[in-house]
């Protein structure tokens, strides 16, 4: 079963939902703001993406409004950190696959994945 991770009124994690639906394919999904994520858990997804940068969404309202000291000088760690903190920074919607791979987005790469 896919596991959905997002924010219940994120468009994008709606369209990938009904697009799920539509298809039967099964899947939990998780609000990241209603339910904890750990720091393990976030280490591992950016691990699985290939770095904290293809994870963290450095274009949104949240982190525009984050303060400098936060977001300079990111390392691995701090940036993992600052995720687990600020759920909404994480790119949505983040999806873990059934083989153990992660993919964030719903772009019609990650639709061809899915099947």
């Amino acid at each position: 079963m896919l596991k959905l991770f997002g924010l219940k009124k994120c468009t994008t994690c709606q369209k990938a939902m009904d697009y799920l639906d539509k298809k039967k394919k099964a899947y939990d999904f998780s609000d990241v703001k209603e339910d904890k994520l750990s720091k393990d858990q976030v280490a591992k997804w950016s691990k699985a993406l290939g770095g904290w940068e293809k994870l963290i969404n450095r274009a949104g309202y949240t982190w525009r409004g984050l303060p400098a000291a936060e977001t300079e000088n990111l390392t691995e760690a701090k940036a993992v950190s600052l995720a687990v903190k600020n759920p909404s920074l994480i790119r949505r919607p983040l999806i873990e696959h059934k083989d153990g791979s992660v993919t964030v987005g719903f772009s019609d790469k990650v639709k061809g994945f899915i099947g």
